[in-house]
């Protein structure tokens, strides 16, 4: 089975979708990377991108559009000036225009050659893409692509890309992580940290997990101090900067650290500290739904959750440092990917169980471990987390990552701390439901589920609550 590493379940990217933003923009480049290797990329004379099943139907809304002219212009999601976006995307719509990879310019009308076929359903994903390149005297180059949850991309089934790193620890399933921490008597972190070994050294390792834990905590400081209303027609309203006011009262400072110090240095009430946790979940997801700078864990829909769970345990929980910071993601990562391999991460395929289930359920076990829970207490947070989210649909209004997307987030990370302060109290010898059970349960969940109710727009509060966006 394919090898895993957190990096791959964390990423720093853009929202406001890992799976149709930051998936079709990944495919779009590596089409054109392979294009190149076997002609020259200034011969291309046009490029047309066909989106099938989920991405064609909630497309507009998750900004996929926007996505693939971004890709096509060559940028990283992990570096791009997010204040820019709106420019660069402008340029191409007024002069009819795009500049490939910054160097090769072509015609290009988005809203010719990007598009939405939502009559057609792909076998393999639903999340499907066609990508056209004509080049030289008449000659045509095509590809397909399926991004398949939380920024993957594959070309089938058996996709050549797939990492097959021998690691020291293989881990398939929730059981093969437990047996490995009993055989070395350690716990699921240093396993996790012993296998990210196989592919960067103990220092690139911190770098890594340094930027993760710094993007989530600006996300989290940026949509606090971001009024107004969210990009998309939907006229949401910005909530976490209010509720930031009305928490920290009067209090001024100048920073990220002045703003988290003076958090955990004050006395708060329960109802308080449910509030922070609410507020950064909802300041992580306002601004994933703003194409703003967060961390894809597993998914960008999903994003706040685990940044909301890391600043409770930073803020509200003794003796938190920054080495419990890099135990809490390799937890969580691993988690993630045991998903991955038994289940899903794809809302396009699961519902929204498949996001904002298994981040609770990864916020949860890394809750646990840092708190001081054994491996057999971390799995047993986990399971709990997912098993309150079974059946969890995906029916965004309008294909926006807003409604009820983020409030979802706040939801998430509230079950998580619970589930974890249930494993910690409880003999996890005596659990009746392992992960592993739960994973299958979720799986056969999605395939039950109807295909509506699977980020298409198609069901529930999507059908119920009409809305109608000039702007798609």
């Amino acid at each position: 089975m394919e090898s895993i590493s957190v990096f791959d379940i964390l990423k720093v990217g853009i929202g406001p979708s890992s799976s149709h933003t930051m998936g079709p923009w990944k495919a779009v480049q590596l089409c054109l990377t392979e294009f190149s290797q076997r002609h020259k990329i200034n011969t291309i004379e046009s490029i047309e991108v066909y989106l099938y099943g989920s991405l064609a139907k909630t497309g507009p809304g998750h900004g996929t559009n926007i996505a693939i002219m971004l890709g096509i212009m060559g940028f990283d999601p992990a570096n791009i000036d997010c204040a820019k976006i709106d420019d660069y995307i402008n340029q191409v719509k007024s002069s009819g225009k795009i500049r490939m990879n910054g160097i090769h310019e072509i015609s290009f009308d988005p809203a010719q050659n990007i598009i939405f076929n939502t009559r057609e359903q792909p076998s393999f994903h639903s999340n499907a893409l066609k990508i056209f390149i004509s080049y030289g005297p008449g000659s045509k180059y095509e590809d397909v692509f399926y991004s398949i949850g939380g920024g993957f991309v594959v070309k089938g089934p058996s996709d050549q890309h797939a990492d097959h790193t021998k690691l020291p620890f293989p881990i398939n399933a929730a059981s093969d992580l437990l047996d490995w921490c009993k055989k070395e008597s350690c716990t699921i972190s240093d396993i996790v940290m012993r296998n990210e070994l196989e592919w960067r050294s103990k220092e690139e390792i911190h770098k890594g997990l340094r930027r993760i834990i710094g993007t989530m905590k600006a996300s989290a400081y940026k949509g606090c101090h971001s009024p107004g209303i969210l990009p998309g027609g939907l006229n949401v309203k910005r909530r976490a900067s209010i509720q930031n006011v009305k928490l920290i009262s009067s209090s001024s400072y100048n920073s990220i650290k002045e703003w988290i110090e003076l958090i955990k240095n004050a006395q708060h009430s329960f109802k308080e500290t449910l509030n922070w946790v609410s507020c950064f979940a909802l300041a992580v997801n306002e601004e994933n739904a703003s194409f703003g700078r967060v961390v894809t864990a597993p998914t960008n829909g999903a994003a706040g959750v685990i940044p909301a769970v890391m600043l409770y345990y930073l803020c509200f929980c003794d003796d938190a440092g920054e080495e419990d910071l890099y135990r809490f993601l390799l937890v969580a990562g691993e988690l993630g990917s045991i998903f991955k391999k038994g289940a899903t991460i794809s809302a396009a395929m699961g519902g929204c169980q498949a996001e904002i289930g298994v981040s609770s359920a990864m916020a949860a076990g890394a809750l646990t471990e840092v708190q001081g829970g054994t491996p057999r207490e971390v799995l047993m947070a986990a399971e709990i987390a997912m098993e309150h989210h079974l059946g969890l649909t995906c029916d965004p209004i309008g294909g926006l990552v807003q409604v009820p997307c983020i409030e979802r987030n706040a939801m998430g990370a509230m079950k998580a701390i619970t589930a974890s302060q249930i494993a910690l109290a409880s003999d996890p010898y005596y659990a009746r439901v392992s992960l592993d059970d739960v994973i299958k349960t979720m799986w056969d969940t999605a395939e039950d589920m109807n295909s509506k109710y699977k980020e298409t727009g198609e069901g529930g509060l999507a059908i119920n609550i009409p809305v109608s966006f000039p702007d798609c």
